[in-house]
């Protein structure tokens, strides 16, 4: 079996508060995407990375990626994560066949490591259905209630409920089938679920945040020393 990753990056991460897309964004002295890529690169087991732009990024040129020689992009970016990622599995489909797997990764989660996605491919890579990384939920959970001020509505039970993270690795074929299936969803194993199967579960940890917010930037500059200091 072959493996692959796909990094949908079309989007402009407009919850930042700046006209740069977020995914360019400087992080740790670097493009913010540049780690996820660099990461996936890294990764021996995966043969190619797959980027996914929107066909009028202007930022991307403006960057060298040499030392990436995994790395290709393609223009072929939607209107929506789903429509990037179908639109790339699309545009793949003459390289990647349909049973090698694809391991589908948010630009925004810089702080991946080479560590968590060997886990994955080792933990889900002989799985019927493929997995996705995931952290059980910890926190007490509320629902707010219908109202101009939010209120809380209802506690909810957090015993057996996980939040999802990616990389999500799913075969071609199947994840392609599914995209085109449920095109509304917000990230492959809900368009998995919708096809009535059932994703595997890997634990990671919560280093592996998505940078959303201002605020995850700095979070994700700590874990960045952090891991430097260790090293």
């Amino acid at each position: 079996m072959t493996f692959f990753a796909l990094v949908p990056a079309a989007g402009g991460g407009t919850r930042m508060g700046s006209p740069m897309p977020k995914q360019y964004l400087p992080l740790a002295g670097r493009p913010l995407i540049r780690h996820a890529l660099a990461t996936l690169c890294s990764v021996p087991a995966i043969a190619r990375v797959f980027l996914v732009l929107a066909p009028d990024d202007a930022e991307w040129d403006r960057h060298d990626w040499s030392d990436l020689p995994k790395l290709a992009a393609l223009r072929c970016g939607g209107a929506t994560r789903a429509d990037s990622v179908a639109n790339g599995l699309r545009a793949t489909s003459d390289e990647v066949g349909a049973d090698d797997w694809v391991l589908v990764h948010d630009a925004a989660r810089a702080c991946l490591t080479v560590a968590q996605v060997e886990t994955l491919i080792r933990e889900a890579g002989d799985d019927p259905v493929g997995g996705i990384l995931a952290v059980p939920v910890a926190d007490t959970l509320k629902r707010a209630a219908a109202a101009i001020v939010p209120r809380i509505g209802a506690t909810v039970p957090r015993e057996g409920l996980w939040q999802a993270q990616t990389p999500q690795m799913f075969r071609h074929g199947v994840l392609l089938e599914a995209l085109e299936f449920a095109p509304s969803v917000t990230d492959e194993a809900s368009a998995i679920e919708a096809l009535g199967l059932s994703p595997k579960l890997v634990a990671a940890d919560a280093a592996n945040l998505k940078i959303t917010w201002p605020a995850d930037l700095a979070l994700a500059e700590a874990i960045f020393r952090q891991r430097k200091a260790s090293a």
